[in-house]
């Protein structure tokens, strides 16, 4: 079973970048495709940004398009996401997890947009 755990959140103004990261363990994370999700205040969880086993290839939404980067390294059980240029409407907790299956969730972490 994979456990994550997100870190790296916090308060930032409008225009300031964040780098989250996610640490995963459980022998399956090198082998699986993985995601950075998020959830605002009486929204859905949505899927913002995913990487391939491997790395080579990346997605992202069109809402964060451009200026998130979500990277892996998987000697290390990790995968990060960049935040650049961010947006109030960015406000959210933010998780990683699988694509698409997902495993229990971590805590997730906190990202306030706001001046």
């Amino acid at each position: 079973q994979v456990q994550l755990v997100e870190s790296g959140g916090g308060l930032v103004q409008p225009g300031g970048s964040l780098r989250l990261s996610c640490s995963a363990s459980g022998s399956i994370f090198s082998s699986n495709a993985m995601g950075w999700y998020r959830q605002a205040p009486g929204k859905e969880r949505e899927l913002v940004a995913r990487i391939s086993s491997g790395g080579a290839w990346k997605n992202y939404a069109d809402s964060v398009k451009g200026r998130f980067t979500i990277s892996r390294d998987n000697a290390k059980n990790t995968v990060d996401l960049q935040m650049n240029t961010l947006k109030p409407e960015d406000t959210a907790v933010y998780y990683c997890n699988l694509v698409p299956t997902t495993v229990s969730w971590g805590r997730g972490t906190q990202v306030t947009v706001s001046s």
